[in-house]
Parts: C-alpha cells; structure tokens; sequence
C-alpha cells in the first residue's frame, strides 16, 4: 500500500511537470493544444471542400474530416510524446524512486487526456452545427481508442530506447513515418481504392483503427476492409516487443539517457 503511494507521487508530479514543460513556455499553454487541432481541421475542411462537392462518407465534410484526423491523432500525437519521454527526463532519473517507466507513463496519461479533451471540443462543435448528430457507437469508438493507445504505447516504448541508443534512428523514422498521414485513411477510404493498393494499405493497423473510428460515427458505413482480429493482434504483437525491449534496456537508459 505504501509503494502504491510513492508511485501515485511520483506520477503525478511527473505529470504536473510534463504540463508545465510542454504548455507553460507557449503563449496561451494548454489552450493552443486544443485551438490547433480545431484550426487544422477547419482549414482542411474548407480546402478539401473546395476541392470535392460531397465528402466520401456523409454529407459533411467537417465531420467526415474530424473523425478521420482524430482517430490519426488516437495513435500519433501519443507515440511522438512517449518517443522522447525517457530523454526529456534524463535528470530525473538519478533519483532512485524514479524509473524510465514512470516518464513513459506520465506522458502516456497526460497525452490521453489531452486527446480526450480535444475530440470532447471537436465533436461538440461540430454535432451543435448540425441539423441531427449522430447516433454514436461508443463501444467501437473506444475500442479504436484501445487498440490505437496499444499500438502508440508498443511503438513508443520501443523508439524511447531506440532514440536514446541510436541517433541516427531517430531521424530515420521521421522520414520513413512521414507518409503516414496521407496512406491512413484520414482524407479517403481505404476500400475505395482500386486494388491492389488497397490491400497493401489495409496493411497498416492505423486504416483498421481509422476505419473502425469512424464506423463509430456513421451507422451506416459498412467500413469493407476492417479486421479487428488483424487490429487486436497487430496491437499486442507490437505492445508485447516494445515492452520487451523497452524492460531488457532499462539500465542502459539510466546511463545513457
């Protein structure tokens, strides 16, 4: 019980830190980390909607854009965080009660919540422009939730160590995740390209995340393509290495991070 204690203070004083660190050198802190998103989005709404008269799914191009963008974000804006949580914490790990595993945490709970807040905002404003919001299936979305922090939280655990052993990864990554945006499904539907480029997208856990997201927001879409097997297995495969990496390199992180 007293161990649990300790831990429970320790985490929460990192994630005190965390905030002050990422939100308390920019103007307006925490505020602009959810306007950004929110101007990202209206942006992209109206370039897009420029572009094409109807949205692929739905009639509106908001919508369709946001739960697209957002379920990106699930996975994306925690495993960039979690990334670099053990070397942005390097001094706190001289002291004994503080572990790599600890930074991982703070980060991972302070982004999720974050997240949260944002598609809260999002989703608010959009469903208030809206003759009639829709039906939301809260069972897929947090399943999408599930399997996108699963798949942040692997990936993230293994690139805090990679980034610290390798320098050279790190920017190997940037370049190679770069695309990622684009081949997810966040402006299209993965089913709706022609094959065999859709198979091969259909590859990438995020389309499968994406695309059970969405079908949390449209009862109607029948989201062809989307294996939850395929996704749960992908998940735990990639959290069980980057864990296992992560636990066999613990005190290299002590000395080198």
């Amino acid at each position: 019980m007293r161990l649990a204690k300790i831990y429970l203070r320790v985490i929460s004083a990192m994630i005190v830190r965390e905030m002050s660190t990422k939100f308390g050198s920019k103007p307006g802190g925490y505020v602009w980390a959810l306007l950004e998103p929110i101007g990202y989005i209206a942006m992209m709404t109206v370039i897009f909607g420029a572009i094409s008269h109807s949205p692929a799914l739905g009639t509106n191009f908001l919508l369709f854009f946001a739960t697209g963008y957002i379920g990106y974000q699930l996975y994306q804006s925690r495993v960039m965080y979690l990334s670099s949580a053990v070397r942005a914490n390097k001094p706190l790990l001289t002291y004994p009660n503080v572990a790599p595993i600890d930074a991982i945490t703070a980060r991972y709970i302070l982004q999720t919540l974050t997240t949260a807040l944002v598609a809260v905002i999002v989703f608010t404003a959009i469903f208030m422009t809206l003759s009639h919001a829709p039906d939301l299936n809260w069972g897929k979305l947090l399943e999408a939730e599930l399997y996108a922090g699963s798949l942040a939280l692997g990936v993230g655990l293994f690139n805090s160590v990679m980034f610290v052993r390798y320098a050279l990864y790190e920017q190997l990554y940037g370049i190679l995740t770069r695309p990622l945006f684009l081949l997810c499904g966040v402006f299209f539907l993965p089913e709706s390209m022609p094959h065999p480029y859709r198979d091969v997208l259909l590859f990438n856990p995020l389309c499968h995340v994406i695309m059970l997201f969405r079908s949390g927001f449209y009862p109607e879409y029948r989201a062809i393509g989307l294996s939850v097997p395929y996704l749960s297995v992908c998940s735990a495969v990639i959290f069980f290495c980057g864990m296992t990496v992560f636990t066999f390199s613990r005190r290299t992180l002590r000395n080198e991070a």
